[in-house]
C-alpha cells in the first residue's frame, strides 16, 4: 500500500535559491532522477510523492545555488532527513511524551488531525505556531521549535535519543 507524503522546504531555508530538487532513497539519490520542487505563494518549495506505507526513507534537498539543505523542522545539524511513512489508518500516539506538549496542547493537535508522532514530525513549526496562536493567549508562551525533532525520534523508536534530547531541552529552560 502507498500513501501521499508532502515534502515542504520553508522559505527561510531557501533564501535566494529559485529552484530545487528532492533527492533520497526513493530515487537512489541520483540528480537526474531528482524530483522538482514547486514554489508556493508563501515562498516555500513543495512536492508530493506516493511512498510505500511502513517504510522509512532518508532524503535531502539540493538547491540551484549548490546548497544541500534539510527541512528546517529537522534541523541542519543532521546529515539527512528521515520520513517514516505511516499507515493510512492511524493509531494515535501519546503526544504528551513530547517535551512541551501537555494534555490541552495534545487535544489542539488532534483537532488538527495531528495524531501520531509521524504526523507531528512532518508538521512545520510555522503551522504548529499558528495552531497555538489560534487557541488563545495562554498557548502563545509555548515554543514548538523542538517538537518535530522529538516526534521524529519517537516515531523512529529512538527512545534513548529522545530522552537525551529532552534532558538538553529541560536544562536550557532552567
Amino acid at each position: 500500500m502507498k500513501t501521499k507524503v508532502d515534502f515542504i522546504l520553508s522559505a527561510n531555508v531557501i533564501a535566494d535559491a529559485t529552484s530545487g530538487l528532492l533527492l533520497g532513497d526513493f530515487n537512489q539519490w541520483h540528480q537526474e532522477n531528482g524530483i522538482s520542487l514547486k514554489k508556493k505563494k508563501d515562498g516555500s518549495f513543495k512536492t508530493t510523492l506516493e511512498l510505500k506505507v511502513g517504510e522509512t526513507y532518508e532524503y535531502r534537498y539540493l538547491l540551484d545555488d549548490g546548497r544541500w539543505v534539510n527541512d528546517d523542522r529537522v534541523g541542519q545539524d543532521t546529515e539527512n532527513c528521515v520520513v517514516v511513512v505511516s499507515v493510512a489508518v492511524k493509531k494515535p500516539d501519546d503526544l504528551t511524551k513530547i517535551e512541551g506538549i501537555g494534555k490541552k496542547i495534545a487535544e489542539l493537535l488532534v483537532a488538527e488531525n495531528i495524531v501520531t508522532f509521524a504526523d507531528l514530525s512532518s508538521t512545520n513549526v510555522k503551522t504548529l505556531q499558528k495552531i497555538l496562536d489560534a487557541a488563545g493567549n495562554r498557548f502563545k508562551i509555548y515554543n514548538p521549535v523542538a517538537w518535530s525533532k522529538q516526534a521524529l525520534l519517537a516515531a523512529s523508536g529512538k527512545w534513548d535519543e529522545l530522552k537525551t534530547l529532552q534532558k538538553e531541552l529541560k536544562s536550557k529552560k532552567e
